[in-house]
């Protein structure tokens, strides 16, 4: 029996990155050797085993072979006289498919280190183009590693170019895809992970409501990036840069997708492209199967972001409306991710990225003055039922209207 340990622990410590989990793969044993040894056993489809004091996972090494479609499409084949190279060559990128042995000595048969060195995410044979969910992660890979300089292959990219073609992609589970693309909207550079996604021409077959909206132009006067696409990718950009949460960066990528919708002889104005957006939201939510808080912020965020942009020159009533249509009085955090959405919204602009925007102090201000009417006043008055909702309104009216009066005052003119 022989141990190693591969993948992603040995490239980050050749990256000299924070090593925040180990692989091992053990070669020369049978499942019940590892028993014997205290190994508990997890793999479904494969023999996986946690170690008896570190939980680490150990896995025999295995080779594959394409039965069917999609990430599960394989018959795995694990014995004592699989080689640690067969192992291997079946990862999908050469950084990724190094190991070390008990000395620390490196095992690098793909030319791995070679590739780190020259910041090149590189497929490790054609088998490579037999898994769809590699598209994703190999995205992924770019978007966590694009600030050290890390780019896709050509070659590569040529493979995740047939598999979109082939139509494999649509052989992917929604909760594999998900678990891909949370985790690639959390990277360093998320807008990277959709730039490789479209360049590859994944973007197209994958999510097509949001490719469209490439080459589809904006009014230079409020978007100096003009094309709606590139647009998203910054926005995307702003909210890493911010270190927005999952929701928030979900919401600013989808929320333009009714500009996908407008006609050609519209553009480039998009007159209701929030509420023509709606339907495509709602349809990529459902496909992708998110989270529900990320699906109702998308929603959300998709309907309204351009109210917050007017925020300083809405009446008090449409203010009140905003803050109900999100529920601020009893789910404040919401209301607090749109405007944080609006404002990386805001700042996915060419040139404007450093612009204030006295519309997040603004907004946030209004729904901490709504939520401060009190109700005991109104009780004590008599109010009561229909006539008790009827009179807090009037209530968070007149203090919103207070609101609206002081700001414009206290504002440079």
């Amino acid at each position: 029996m022989q141990i190693f340990k591969v993948g992603g622990a040995v490239r980050d410590r050749l990256l000299g990155r924070l090593v925040s989990e180990v692989d091992w793969v053990v070669v020369g044993a049978t499942a019940e050797e590892m028993a014997a040894q205290g190994f508990r056993p997890v793999g479904a489809d494969f023999p996986v085993f946690l170690h008896p004091e570190t939980g680490e996972e150990y896995a025999l090494a295995r080779t594959e072979r394409k039965s069917g479609r999609g990430y599960g499409g394989f018959t795995f084949h694990a014995s004592p006289d699989v080689t640690l190279e067969q192992d291997l060559i079946r990862r999908d990128l050469t950084v990724n498919a190094m190991a070390e042995d008990e000395h620390g000595r490196l095992i690098d048969p793909y030319g791995g280190r070679k590739d780190l060195e020259a910041r090149v995410l590189r497929h490790v044979s054609p088998a490579f183009a037999e898994d769809p969910l590699r598209v994703l992660r190999v995205a992924r890979f770019a978007a966590r590693y694009a600030p050290l300089g890390f780019q896709v292959a050509g070659e590569t990219l040529e493979l995740m170019r047939q598999i979109a073609d082939s139509g494999e992609l649509d052989a992917l589970t929604p909760e594999r895809s998900w678990k891909e693309i949370s985790r690639a909207l959390m990277e360093p550079r998320p807008d990277i992970f959709i730039q490789v996604l479209r360049d590859s021409g994944a973007l197209a077959a994958w999510m097509p409501e949001l490719d469209r909206l490439f080459g589809v132009p904006q009014p230079e006067q409020h978007h100096p990036e003009v094309d709606t696409g590139l647009h998203t990718l910054a926005v995307l950009r702003q909210c890493a840069e911010h270190e927005q949460p999952l929701t928030v960066r979900w919401a600013c990528l989808l929320h333009d997708l009714g500009k996908g919708l407008t006609p050609e002889t519209e553009w480039p104005r998009h007159v209701a492209h929030e509420v023509r957006g709606l339907k495509l939201i709602k349809a990529v939510n459902e496909r992708c199967k998110a989270p529900r808080d990320c699906q109702e912020l998308a929603l959300l965020v998709g309907e309204y972001h351009t109210h917050a942009h007017r925020a300083l020159e809405l009446r008090a009533s449409t203010l009140l409306e905003l803050l109900q249509a999100f529920d601020v009085f009893r789910r404040p955090q919401r209301f607090e991710e749109f405007v944080a959405a609006a404002e990386m919204d805001a700042r996915g602009r060419t040139g404007l990225e450093q612009r204030d925007y006295p519309q997040s102090a603004y907004l946030l201000g209004a729904a901490s003055v709504a939520r401060a009417v009190a109700v005991q006043p109104l009780l004590e008055q008599g109010f009561k039922g229909a006539e008790l909702g009827q009179a807090l309104t009037r209530a968070r009216l007149a203090a919103l209207e207070d609101y609206r009066r002081n700001s414009a005052a206290d504002r440079p003119t």
